[in-house]
C-alpha cells in the first residue's frame, strides 16, 4: 500500500478552479439552509474540461475526472451556508485508489479557503484546512491521513460522507460511522463543493450524488 502524504498538498499551482465549474455568485437558500443537489442536471455547479480535469453531469451524478497527476481539483455550488449536517455520496469509477476525494464545506472563494473532508479508494480519511490556495494548510485530525474501516475500498464502492458543523464544533461520519471531532474557528460560513485530488497517479473518476445540507435541529 502506498504511503499517505503527511498533510494536504502544499501546492499553489495545483489548487486550480477546473474551467467553468465553480459557479461563485450564488447566495443560496440562506445561511442555515436546506440546500439538496440531485444532479440531474448541471445547474449552478457548471461543466468544463482542460488539460488538468473534466466535469459533467452523466446519468444523474456529477462525474469528476481528474487527469493531472498531482493536484487537488474542485467544483463549487455558488452557495453560502453556515451551520448545518453536510452530506454527499461519492463513488471512484476508476483510476489508482492512492487517491483523495469527497467534499468542502465553508468555502470562501475570494481566497480559496475551506475545510475539506476526503477519502481515498485504498481506505483512508484526510480532515483539514485550507487557507489562501492552501499557502497555509492545516489538518485537523492527526497528521493528515488515517486510516479507517469505516470507508468503503476499492472501485464502484459508495462512501457516504457527513459532517454535523455548529459553530467551531465538528462531527465527521463516513458511512454513518463516526471517525473525528474537532474543533476549529477558522470558517464559519461559506460555499459548499465536491473534491478529487491526486497523490502522483492521474486518471481518478469520480461520481458524486445527493450533496445536502440540511438545518440544526
Amino acid at each position: 500500500m502506498v504511503t499517505k502524504r503527511s498533510g494536504l498538498v502544499a501546492l499553489a499551482a495545483a489548487l486550480l478552479l477546473v474551467m467553468a465549474l465553480a459557479a461563485c455568485t450564488g447566495l443560496g437558500l440562506g445561511l442555515t439552509g436546506p440546500y439538496e443537489e440531485t444532479f440531474d442536471e448541471v445547474g449552478s455547479w457548471g461543466a468544463g474540461q482542460d488539460i488538468n480535469a473534466e466535469g459533467d453531469v452523466v446519468n444523474g451524478r456529477y462525474e469528476f475526472l481528474v487527469k493531472a497527476d498531482l493536484g487537488l481539483f474542485w467544483s463549487t455550488a455558488g452557495e453560502r451556508l453556515e451551520d448545518g449536517v453536510y452530506q454527499v455520496e461519492a463513488t471512484q469509477i476508476d483510476g489508482p485508489l492512492d487517491n483523495g476525494y469527497g467534499m468542502m464545506f465553508r468555502v470562501n472563494s475570494d481566497t480559496n479557503s475551506f475545510y475539506l473532508f476526503e477519502v481515498s479508494g485504498d481506505g483512508y480519511i484526510c480532515i483539514g484546512v485550507c487557507e489562501e490556495n492552501c499557502a497555509e494548510e492545516r489538518p485537523l485530525v492527526e497528521n493528515g491521513w488515517f486510516a479507517s474501516d469505516a470507508v468503503n475500498g476499492g472501485l464502484d464502492a459508495t462512501n457516504v460522507l457527513r459532517v454535523r458543523a455548529e459553530g467551531g464544533n465538528m462531527i465527521f461520519f463516513v458511512n454513518d460511522q463516526e471517525v473525528a471531532r474537532v474543533t476549529d474557528t477558522t470558517l464559519n460560513r461559506g460555499d459548499i463543493g465536491i473534491m478529487v485530488e491526486t497523490l502522483g497517479q492521474s486518471g481518478v473518476l469520480v461520481a458524486f450524488d445527493n450533496f445536502t445540507v440540511t438545518p440544526l435541529e
